[in-house]
């Protein structure tokens, strides 16, 4: 079937329905506003979204799996709840976002910015960011094991309970991020800043590699001086 694609449009509900139900998998929406839409439960499998504004958008239990979202701006959108699997995000500015409870299995996200964004309880496996700005966000349980970390920016973020065992932080920061409970054992921290962060707790940072300079640093926020 082809692909039909849709440009410069606002597009509500009742518009979002009638493309569905006539394309299934094969819309592309270009420079197109969703801005306060409510596009929950919808079936968009497959859809593409380039350059669109979703700003405040409901996407809520929505099936949105196989999408690609390219360069969108979405700040306050929710995607609580929805099937994102194999979804790809690249370039979007989605700051304060919502997806608490998606399903975001072998989701990537590059180059986005997801600052204050909330994504407690996420589902999935195989999750991915790289240069994405997570600065204050909210990522609670979440699990980045064995990952690869890019210019991750986590500065501020809420990491409590967050599984970061084996991963390695190429550039980016864990600035002042919030780790009660959060496992680093066996992480390559060298490249990331880690100023503020309670390296001290033994028990999470058990073979956990960071530079002397860090070390001093650490050391040097609990009143120790290295000579």
């Amino acid at each position: 079937m082809d692909i039909i694609t849709f440009r410069d449009e606002t597009i509500g509900r009742a518009r979002m329905q009638a493309i569905v139900a006539a394309h299934p998998r094969n819309a592309v929406f270009e420079d197109c506003t969703f801005d306060e839409g409510d596009f929950s439960r919808l079936d968009m499998d497959g859809f593409q979204f380039v350059r669109c504004s979703v700003a405040g958008a409901s996407w809520l239990a929505a099936s949105l799996e196989e999408t690609q979202w390219t360069k969108c701006r979405g700040g306050q959108c929710d995607f609580s709840s929805a099937l994102l699997s194999d979804a790809r995000f690249s370039h979007c500015d989605l700051n304060n976002s919502h997806w608490r409870r998606a399903t975001l299995s072998s989701v990537r996200f590059e180059d986005c910015k997801l600052t204050g964004a909330h994504l407690q309880e996420v589902t999935g496996w195989a999750l991915e960011f790289r240069d994405c700005l997570l600065v204050s966000a909210d990522l609670r349980g979440l699990s980045f094991r064995k990952a690869e970390l890019v210019g991750m920016d986590f500065s501020d973020a809420e990491l409590s309970g967050c599984d970061f065992r084996d991963a390695v932080f190429e550039g980016g920061s864990l600035r002042n991020a919030q780790t009660r409970l959060t496992r680093f054992e066996g992480a390559d921290l060298r490249g990331a800043d880690i100023t503020g962060l309670h390296v001290m707790d033994a028990k999470h940072f058990k073979k956990a590699v960071i530079s002397q300079r860090q070390a001093a640093a650490a050391l040097a926020a609990f009143g120790l001086i290295v000579a």
